[in-house]
């Protein structure tokens, strides 16, 4: 198990600062979202992508992957009726496929729940065909590049499609491609009506990385959410990919939050290994 922090926390702060920072504190990996980088990962150069890369790993750090993958950009959709929209969506994910794997990452998590809501009057089954037909057709450039496409559910507070681990894996059936598996969220799960290890262990053959929060927004350690028979399972199940935390209320600060959060899981690991 290996613990990472999404680096969107670290607002204002320029890449090696997060780079330094993030290892002093005891991580080995940082995830990446594009639009701290450029509007567009295409903006972000073939020379910066290996200055970043070179930041990272000289502070100790591994790029994990991507996530937010469509947040902040615009005429790009995962479920939508219009066939051209969702072909230069394709296109799009196989390139931050390329960078992904430019900056020695190897997952790309795809929430950006805006960007795949369904449209009003779309049924489930027509969106579940839109977004595997989206995901099919960049699936080559990831196979090429060993980069993986976690689906990420979410609350239903956030999206209307994909709100539950067995959604997922209904749509990785469809897609039906080793490189697309599924993202579990500690959030997000608390939503579903088994409870969190029951998830991890039904879902732990198909499951190829794992985000840590609350239900506060903030991160593990920092909400009620008891994290040990979480990490239990996890253990149980062999698990042995990222641990990744990722928070949406920045008000403590990156610093306490990171800090917070790393000394949490660490104790909550060493009580239940």
């Amino acid at each position: 198990m290996k613990f990472a922090i999404c680096q969107e926390l670290f607002v204002d702060w320029d890449w090696e600062r997060q780079c330094k920072f993030i290892a002093d504190v005891g991580y080995t990996g940082i995830e990446v979202a594009p639009f701290t980088l450029a509007d567009r990962v295409t903006d972000v150069t073939a020379e910066q992508r290996q200055t970043l890369r070179k930041q990272a790993e000289d502070a100790g750090l591994e790029v994990v992957g991507l996530h937010w993958l469509l947040a902040k950009t615009e005429g790009l959709h995962l479920t939508t009726a219009d066939a051209g929209v969702r072909s230069n969506t394709a296109d799009y994910i196989a390139e931050l496929a390329h960078a992904c794997a430019d900056l020695g990452g190897e997952v790309l998590v795809f929430g950006s729940p805006q960007q795949r809501n369904l449209e009003e009057g779309m049924s489930r089954e027509q969106a579940m065909a839109n977004a595997a037909e989206v995901f099919r057709q960049a699936m080559p450039v990831l196979s090429d590049r060993n980069v993986k496409l976690c689906m990420e559910p979410l609350t239903p507070k956030e999206t209307n499609f994909i709100t539950t681990c067995a959604d997922g894996v209904e749509l990785m059936g469809l897609v039906d491609h080793p490189n697309f598996i599924l993202h579990q969220d500690v959030k997000a799960m608390l939503s579903e009506s088994d409870s969190i290890p029951e998830l991890i262990h039904r879902h732990a053959k198909v499951t190829g990385h794992f985000h840590v929060n609350d239900s506060n927004l903030l991160g593990p350690g920092m909400g009620e959410t008891d994290f040990a028979p979480i990490f239990k399972a996890l253990l149980e199940t062999q698990y042995d990919g990222w641990v990744s935390v990722e928070v949406f209320d920045y008000k403590p600060g990156a610093e306490l939050i990171a800090r917070e959060s790393f000394r949490y899981m660490q104790e909550t690991l060493n009580a239940v290994s």
